[in-house]
């Protein structure tokens, strides 16, 4: 018969499984979706085998949706979440330039707590790939290893909730949809829309990589530049740029690649020359606009302005040497100019020299050097945001390392006063050598030598004097200059530049303070 003993022994297992659901209820009010995933999941950690096998039955029902959103997700690229349970959050608000950098983030209370964050931010790129396939690309092909594949609903559920043990079969079916369309991403990157070939173009025209061509655009720009900037037109620039890629080996690059290069002539302040306006542009559309976004090319031309004011320092100095090499044929019997022109061939020598060993530095050690890394990383580059990363990291290393970073703006600003200083000498050498040619032509068509005395008199006193003057300060200004700027690199925490400072003053001929370690060292 029945006795109060065998009650209790008959329904100890169904009140040992009504209290578990109990505790399992109570834990899971208002929550839903992932986030009820992984309150459930929770109670797996109990140890009884039992109540395991118990909530683990229950999670494969409630886990049977988020699964669905999964495959729809990692195998469509389409997120159908009405009710916000997945744990892949999608704005429809977002513009298409910007699909892959805002459009999709992980919304972390959805996240269930067996799927590691490294296996969700995977999940993230492969719907975020084929969406931007089918959306920004326009290519509605197959992509290999994604198709669906056919599995029993359970079965699929229980993979999922081993998402946290390397080698289950989730983490292999994700890892296969990973490689296989990061990798058709890439290939329709590189090919349909010549990622590549718009990279290299970056680097030879904003960059200044194709040597050939900014030479000669800087000699056909001279003379307009040489204006006062309002007095620049851009029809007149993209003429002469034109010209500059005919007559130069650019002529052979990409018809596309050459309709995208352009003049931009920035914002206007009191006083700028045709030299501080100018800039090079380079317009990028379609799916590449996720790498060379506006605020990446704003970098870009950042760095070619800078890269531009450098190059003019060398192309100035340049033309200063030739016309030393050949004016000076014409004075040189005048005796009382040799302390002017020994002050011209000093100072222009040393800026020579400066201005060489920064072009060096920047075009091998700083560009060259950071150009090699990105090649490389790109080529091994696994998914887009890996090239994103690559090229970031690039840009990143460059802008520090030329001078442009937020770290470095007293010696940029030091720098530029010393490039102040050399367009300064130019105007005093060419003054110099005008002024001497006048005073020769008059002396050698004063064949009488009525007032000769006075007039060579005069001249040595109001013109020699007053230019080995404006030499002397000059060349003081400039000295102050250049110690104050090594002093500063051999300060910065960059060993790159720390070596930059010895290279420029190797022979210790610039008398630089001594940092305030060293002094205690001593």
């Amino acid at each position: 018969g029945m006795t109060l003993r065998r009650l209790v022994v008959w329904t100890a297992d169904p009140m040992r499984r009504l209290r578990t659901l109990a505790s399992v209820v109570d834990s899971c009010q208002g929550l839903k979706g992932g986030a009820l995933c992984s309150a459930i999941h929770a109670h797996l950690r109990c140890g009884d085998p039992f109540d395991v096998a118990l909530v683990r039955g229950i999670l494969n029902q409630v886990a049977r949706p988020v699964r669905c959103l999964l495959d729809q997700w990692i195998y469509e690229g389409e997120l159908r979440d009405n009710n916000d349970e997945f744990f892949v959050s999608g704005d429809d608000g977002v513009a298409e330039d910007k699909l892959w950098r805002e459009k999709y983030a992980i919304r972390k209370p959805m996240l269930p707590s067996f799927v590691p964050h490294e296996l969700a931010e995977k999940i993230l790129l492969i719907g975020k790939s084929i969406d931007f396939i089918r959306r920004a690309c326009r290519d509605r092909s197959p992509i290999g290893g994604s198709s669906r594949e056919s599995k029993d609903d359970a079965v699929a559920t229980i993979e999922l909730t081993f998402g946290d043990v390397p080698g289950s079969p989730l983490h292999q079916s994700i890892d296969l949809a990973y490689r296989e369309t990061s990798k058709r991403l890439l290939e329709i990157l590189y090919t349909k829309y010549n990622f590549l070939g718009h990279l290299k173009a970056m680097r030879r025209y904003l960059l200044m990589g194709q040597g050939d061509f900014i030479r000669h655009l800087m000699d056909l720009l001279e003379p307009e530049l040489e204006q006062d900037a309002k007095h620049l037109y851009l029809h007149n620039l993209t003429g002469t740029l034109e010209s500059a890629v005919r007559a130069t080996n650019a002529q052979f690059d990409d018809p596309d690649i050459l309709e995208r290069l352009d003049v931009r002539l920035l914002e206007l302040s009191a006083g700028d020359t045709g030299w501080d306006v100018f800039s090079l542009d380079y317009h990028v559309d379609g799916p590449i606009q996720t790498v060379f976004t506006h605020d990446t090319v704003r970098r870009y031309l950042r760095i070619f302005n800078f890269l531009w004011r450098a190059k003019r320092m060398e192309h100035g100095l340049a033309s200063v040497w030739k016309s030393q090499t050949s004016r000076t044929r014409e004075i040189r019997w005048m005796t009382e100019l040799s302390e002017v022109l020994h002050l011209c061939y000093t100072l222009g020598a040393s800026m020579m020299n400066f201005v060489n060993q920064m072009q060096y530095y920047i075009t091998f050690e700083v560009l060259e050097c950071g150009w090699a890394e990105l090649e490389k990383a790109v080529g091994q580059a696994n998914d887009l945001d890996q090239v994103i990363a690559a090229h970031d990291t690039f840009l990143d290393d460059v802008t520090n390392r030329a001078l442009l970073g937020p770290q470095s703006t007293t010696l940029l600003r030091q720098l530029r006063t010393i490039f102040d200083l050399i367009v300064q000498y130019q105007r005093a050498q060419e003054d110099v050598f005008t002024a001497a040619a006048t005073e020769a032509e008059r002396r050698c068509g004063n064949a009488s030598n009525q007032g000769e005395a006075g007039e060579t008199r005069r001249f040595i006193e109001e013109d020699v004097y007053g230019m080995t003057a404006r030499l002397g300060v000059l060349a003081k200004s400039y000295q102050g200059a250049v110690r104050q700027f090594l002093a500063g690199l051999d300060d910065h925490n960059d060993v790159s530049l720390k070596f930059l400072c010895f290279r420029l003053n190797f022979n210790e001929h610039f008398d630089v303070p001594k940092r305030r370690d060293d002094l205690h060292l001593n």
